[in-house]
């Protein structure tokens, strides 16, 4: 009987699909072609895509060349979410985490999986001399590298990309303990590891269309750095109840003193309704935050879902191309739950 471990490729790209219908195709047949010692396989997670992503996809899976493992999620869930459901299939030695847009170059993924490799790294980011992004998304990418630095435990100076990878060691720790519906792959990844490297390489312009982040979905990201992966804002809180604390009292030993000085009621009733605006201002602020790590909690009670798995697509074994083998998972759970198989033509 075969070893299941001989079986296992060395490396497995995570790439979530949505809106990529016109530029999955390129970056599928750029992945095949590269040769990768031990093998390959492509995890194309199909994020409740509005397009024909999905259907491009199967055909592309039903194709020879490196296997696909395709997965149809049953709505949008976001990026990390989406990386989350690859990461749970992906069976490689290492996994590289990358976007369909091909803003970074397919070719360059060789290098990342050897520098990971060759240096024993359980993770290795990339970073770019130039990024080819809108001048309100870079300065977005360093306000919360900023952040990141301070807040999650991050070697300083280390540039978070979504084009990274992670040893199957970090790999199985990130997709077993986490099941919270607010993953923030980066930060799951440095409760496991300190042993990180960098790795420069290039970024191209976009090749069609626009980003799909909105401001809106760029903010929604930021708070589940800034909230899931730290106590630091709570503290913050709590000094800045202490330092505003502090000034009243202050505030309240000069007001006595100037009304005994100068026998006369203290004035300055515009100042005193500023106070009073600045302070309630701090305080719904402060209430927020708290609220958020409440709400947080209340989904996670009740289970909000990480991911749905509606489907999932192989090519049938000992098949060059043209079937597909289709899972449906009995039960809806974030790791797509016991699943029966049937068979299916690919479509033309």
């Amino acid at each position: 009987m075969t070893d299941l471990a001989t079986t296992l490729p060395a490396l497995s790209v995570v790439v979530p699909v949505y809106q990529g219908a016109s530029t999955i195709g390129e970056l599928v047949a750029a992945l095949r072609a590269l040769e990768i010692d031990g093998g390959l396989e492509i995890v194309l997670v199909v994020d409740g895509s509005p397009d024909n992503s999905l259907d491009v996809c199967k055909q592309l899976a039903a194709a020879p060349g490196a296997p696909i493992t395709l997965l149809s999620l049953s709505r949008n869930f976001g990026e990390h979410n989406a990386v989350m459901a690859g990461l749970s299939r992906a069976r490689g030695a290492y996994a590289i985490t990358m976007d369909d847009d091909l803003q970074n170059p397919p070719a360059e993924v060789t290098r990342l999986f050897e520098h990971a490799r060759d240096g024993n790294y359980d993770a290795v980011y990339t970073y770019y001399a130039e990024k080819k992004h809108a001048a309100w998304r870079n300065l977005g990418s360093r306000f919360t590298n900023w952040c990141a630095d301070r807040l999650i435990d991050k070697p300083r100076g280390l540039y978070l990309s979504s084009f990274r990878c992670i040893s199957r060691f970090v790999c199985e720790r990130i997709v077993g303990t986490y099941e919270g519906p607010y993953p923030y792959i980066d930060g799951l990844v440095f409760q496991v590891t300190q042993n990180v490297g960098r790795l420069e390489v290039h970024h191209l312009p976009r090749f069609e269309g626009n980003s799909n982040y909105t401001l809106r979905r760029l903010v929604r990201l930021w708070l589940a750095m800034f909230l899931n992966f730290s106590v630091m804002p709570l503290r913050l809180a709590t000094l800045s109840g202490l330092a505003f604390g502090a000034l009243g009292a202050l505030a309240a030993v000069i007001t006595i003193v100037e009304a005994v000085i100068s026998h006369s009621p203290p004035q300055g009733w515009a100042s005193l309704m500023v106070a009073v605006l600045v302070l309630a201002g701090v305080q719904l602020v402060l209430i927020g935050v708290i609220g958020e790590y409440l709400g947080r909690m209340f989904l996670a009670v009740n289970r909000k879902p990480q991911y749905l798995v509606r489907e999932v697509f192989r090519r049938s074994a000992n098949e060059s191309g043209g079937s597909l083998e289709v899972e449906r998972p009995r039960a809806n759970t974030r790791a797509g739950g016991q699943p029966y198989r049937e068979s299916s033509e690919a479509e033309s």
